[in-house]
């Protein structure tokens, strides 16, 4: 498909110049003369690269205003900046605001059309990037043997062939995501949009308008992510940063299954399956009046725990070799041959869940060493950690042998047995002891036995 790119200039002449420039480059053009016919190309249709005059008929800056508009509603769109009154005040604001490039009239034909050429590939490779990120993301699979990610499979199942609401907690990492879009894809909406709304992301100010849209004053219409997931599904992560004012509409839409645009006067009906997701327990956040009871039940019809990397050490070893054949098949290079043993992996403490898990992996395979013991090195330099020995001679330098000695095996005993999933043969047979003697200890530890 051909690059289309937006001509905005008040001066006839200068558009004409930059037309023909543009079309003898091989590229589409769309033009306009002053502000108002600018807004109404950029929301009949989003370009792909725009090349905007500072000065127009509404005011000094509406070139400006124009650039902010563009980067409202894409902000991956590049901006060229083009102006006769130029001074230095001017081109920081410009590129404060998000411009790609600023360019003095008169301008050069060459380094104009350079800059648009870098445009066009800074454009591509950010969209290639959302591609093989949104591909590999959405291709990934819910790993793990545990109790807990058997249960989840098993309630994805079940939920995925309902329209009902779904609020999933876990520590930042973990898979929520993961999680919902397995629902939807799932789910009979699956060949319509997932639309993603980050409650911890979002400015104070825009929440409103992020999720139910704004209506202009020019007439122009931008919509919100309940728009946008239209017939299919929403996900609110990190829901509990949602201001109190906000939950209230929330709460509304999910009563009337309507609501108004931001500025607007026409209710709006919308078809959308809502699913939420928390790194915060809500119930405590309601309790010191950070959320709305009322909005949590309505939520809370189905309910997904998913526990943290550290609470499912047998999940470790599948997820190494999991993202080590995926990643590795990503970068096109031969599978990384990593220790799903390793005692670094298996004892750092995953703040960053399964996330921290998958970014090393990837460090890995960036990095490409050719050896398991560079491999090693490297796993020790990222986690920045001492081993399992280390650790329980550092914290037994203070107390008497036996004390100690007794600590060592508790806790070795304890990740032994998380990384066999509770299953006492296993830990037995991997550890050295008969099955009665395993039991014997773990009673004398006080080390509760799972299954």
């Amino acid at each position: 498909m051909a690059i289309e790119i937006l001509i905005v200039d008040d001066n006839p002449d200068i558009r004409n110049i930059l037309n023909e420039l543009i079309i003898d480059a091989g590229y589409k053009t769309r033009i306009a003369a002053n502000y108002n016919q600018a807004l109404s190309e950029i929301d009949k249709k989003m370009p792909d690269v725009a090349i905007l005059d500072v000065k127009l008929d509404k005011g000094d800056n509406d070139g400006i205003e124009l650039l902010t508009h563009i980067k409202s509603k894409n902000k991956d769109v590049p901006v060229i900046i083009i102006t006769g009154h130029a001074n230095i005040e001017m081109a920081v604001n410009s590129l404060k605001h998000g411009a790609f490039e600023f360019v003095e009239k008169p301008f050069d034909q060459a380094r104009l059309l350079n800059f648009v050429g870098r445009a066009v590939e800074n454009l591509s490779l950010k969209s290639q990037n959302k591609e093989f990120e949104s591909k590999l993301f959405s291709s990934y699979e819910l790993i793990g043997n545990s109790k807990n990610i058997l249960n989840i499979k098993e309630q994805i199942n079940k939920i995925a062939l309902t329209d009902s609401r779904v609020l999933i907690n876990g520590p930042s990492g973990s898979g929520k995501e993961l999680i919902a879009r397995k629902i939807h894809k799932n789910s009979k909406r699956n060949t319509k949009p997932f639309v993603i709304l980050n409650g911890a992301l979002l400015d104070s100010n825009k929440y409103e308008s992020e999720l139910f849209g704004e209506e202009k004053a020019n007439g122009s219409i931008s919509y919100g992510a309940l728009e946008k997931s239209n017939k299919g599904t929403l996900l609110i992560d990190q829901v509990s940063e949602i201001p109190l004012d906000i939950q209230s509409k929330i709460l509304r839409v999910l009563t009337d299954q309507k609501f108004k645009r931001l500025n607007g006067n026409y209710d709006v009906n919308v078809d959308v399956r809502l699913i939420c997701s928390s790194s915060k327990d809500l119930n405590e956040e309601i309790k010191i009046g950070n959320f709305r009871e009322d909005l949590y039940h309505r939520l809370n019809v189905f309910e997904i725990n998913i526990q943290s990397l550290n609470e499912r050490i047998s999940d470790i070893p599948l997820l190494i070799n999991y993202f080590s054949e995926k990643i590795s098949k990503s970068y096109n290079i031969r599978k990384l041959e990593i220790d799903e043993n390793n005692s670094y992996i298996l004892n750092h403490n995953w703040h960053g869940n399964v996330r921290e898990l998958r970014n090393l992996i990837e460090r890995i395979a960036i990095l490409q060493p050719n050896t398991k013991d560079k491999i090693s090195n490297i796993i020790k330099e990222s986690l920045k950690t001492h081993n399992f020995n280390e650790k329980i001679t550092e914290n037994s330098l203070s107390v008497p042998l036996k004390e100690a000695r007794e600590k060592f095996e508790k806790e070795y005993l304890t990740i032994q047995l998380k990384k066999f999933n509770g299953n006492i043969s296993k830990t037995a047979n991997f550890v050295g002891m008969e099955r009665s003697a395993l039991h014997r200890k773990l009673k004398v530890l006080g080390i509760k036995e799972f299954n």
